[in-house]
């Protein structure tokens, strides 16, 4: 057949007898992968003309594709026009955040053989890049990674329920789900990611895969140094994984020239510095769109109902703030004077000149009080109605007690409330120093289990006499309840434990930090 192929393709009109036959031959060849493989190689030989028409072909599935997913998901119209297309010749499909890597002949063999695969095939990659999937640490088990990838992406699909995304095998992955969803309590890629590494053997692993698996995933784990030089194809040949390296590196070298002529010292659209790596650069510019997908279905888009409610929990799993709960606490610290040399004002070298000169003599005493913020008067308040465990409160107290203790954030004396209520006070205990707070966490029985009413604790610090100059109040809860009608002379936090996201109102005074169970 190559041969064939040698002799005519320079007489276009001998090419246009030959092609059907080609055609008919590829029709059948898509069915055999090695066949499939060795016809890849054949379209090299190809006049460039003829393949352009395959390619030309090529690119219309996928931008039909695109534009049937534009018409359904408006939501996702930013995230569906980023790609620019790449052709490859190696036999994959894929996208590194910037480019769809395609091979004509995939694409053609996919649509051929499942026409609404090719659909379901674009918008996986397009939701791998707003889950920022393809962002990876350094220390991920990479199989276990593009299973979970794919299982989230795929069962969030067969939730937004297109029509023109319906394949066969959605079946058997909805009963592998529905196993799933009784060991997960939220299907996003980090705790499935969690679930298998603990509960799946490799052989399993490579069972379950087929179910999942639409694009290649080994440029998510290239550097910017090596460009794409993981992304193979799986076969021996190594020169369509060469090419695809090239042109892949071409097209980087095109990007940077042309970044460096147009914003040399300019920040790009999102907003990024020039140092800034190109994986870094995509990465933010996926959050930019992540959250513009969110907000569209928080707001535009609320219509979608129960459909995109799993996305919808996913884009708030994944977008919501990160707080450094150390930092946070800094916020309630007062300045005060504590027993301590003023490494600002003292200078050690007149210190140990004058005991050199004069033996036991310094020539000037360090300076016994320095000025620093710690926590004095404080309170934590602990929600105790009916739907908040004893154990969930121990650990939240012994974290924040753990890193008042590491920060030195405790004066010597102290005065803390901590306070018991859930619509009534059940109880005030009062901290004065570090060993009475270890103590009481050891010690601490919860009281009360009823309704949630945030308002008896503000009416009674409110009361309270002993507090001088209380910077704040932290109210640790789990659930909703009626907050005060006017916003106290100290600052407020309340913390959340959220593991379904859900989005807890605040008043615009208090401060709302939401934490998941494994971050306390």
């Amino acid at each position: 057949m190559i041969c064939c192929v040698k002799i005519v393709k320079n007489d276009n009109y001998v090419w246009q007898i030959a092609f059907p036959y080609l055609f008919l031959f590829f029709n059948r060849a898509v069915e055999n992968s090695d066949t499939f493989y060795r016809l890849t190689v054949l379209f090299s030989y190809m006049n460039n003309e003829t393949f352009e028409q395959l390619n030309s072909l090529a690119l219309e599935i996928l931008k039909l594709s695109r534009n049937t997913l534009l018409v359904n998901f408006r939501f996702l119209d930013i995230a569906l026009c980023r790609f620019e297309y790449i052709r490859s010749d190696a036999p994959i499909i894929a996208t590194d955040g910037e480019h769809l890597i395609y091979n004509p002949v995939s694409v053609l063999k996919e649509y051929k053989s499942e026409s609404e695969m090719s659909v379901r095939t674009y918008l996986h990659m397009v939701l791998h890049c707003v889950f920022r999937h393809l962002f990876v640490g350094q220390n991920i088990k990479e199989d276990y990674w593009n299973l979970a990838c794919d299982i989230t992406v795929e069962y969030l699909i067969n939730e937004l329920n297109l029509p023109k995304t319906k394949v066969g095998r959605v079946g058997g992955q909805k009963d592998f789900i529905r196993k799933l969803q009784n060991n997960v309590d939220l299907i996003t890629a980090e705790k499935v990611y969690a679930h298998l590494t603990k509960n799946i053997t490799e052989n399993e692993l490579r069972k379950i895969q087929p179910l999942f698996y639409c694009d290649n995933h080994d440029i998510w784990y290239a550097s910017d140094e090596d460009g794409s030089n993981r992304f193979t194809d799986g076969s021996d040949d190594d020169n369509s994984d060469n090419q695809l390296n090239n042109q892949l590196n071409r097209q980087k070298s095109q990007d940077e020239e042309q970044n460096d002529d147009d914003s040399e010292n300019q920040n790009s659209e999102y907003g990024e510095s020039e140092s800034s790596s190109r994986k870094d650069r995509l990465e933010k510019q996926w959050k930019d769109i992540s959250k513009r997908v969110q907000t569209d279905l928080e707001t535009f888009s609320k219509d979608r109902g129960d459909e995109a409610g799993g996305m919808m929990q996913n884009l708030k799993s994944l977008n919501r703030e990160k707080y450094d709960y150390t930092e946070f606490l800094k916020r309630f610290a007062v300045l005060g004077e504590t027993m301590k040399i003023n490494d600002d004002e003292f200078d050690y070298v007149f210190y140990t000149y004058g005991l050199q000169l004069y033996k036991n003599m310094p020539l000037i005493e360090p300076l016994e009080y320095k000025e620093v913020k710690k926590i004095k008067e404080f309170v934590i308040a602990i929600d105790t109605s009916g739907s908040v465990s004893g154990d969930l409160v121990q650990t939240f107290l012994r974290k924040t007690y753990n890193i008042l203790k590491s920060s030195e954030s405790f004066f010597e004396q102290v005065n803390i409330h901590i306070i018991q209520c859930d619509s009534v006070i059940q109880e005030d205990h009062k901290i004065t120093n570090e060993e009475e707070f270890d103590d009481y966490i050891g010690k601490i029985v919860l009281k009360g289990f009823g309704g949630t009413d945030f308002r008896p604790v503000f009416d009674y610090v409110d009361s309270l006499k002993d507090f001088n100059n209380l910077k704040g109040l932290i109210y640790f809860t789990d659930g909703w309840g009626a907050f005060p009608g006017k916003k106290p002379y100290y600052e407020t936090a309340f913390v959340f434990i959220d593991d379904d996201f859900n989005n807890y109102e605040v008043p615009p005074w208090a401060i709302k930090l939401v934490l998941q169970r494994n971050e306390i």
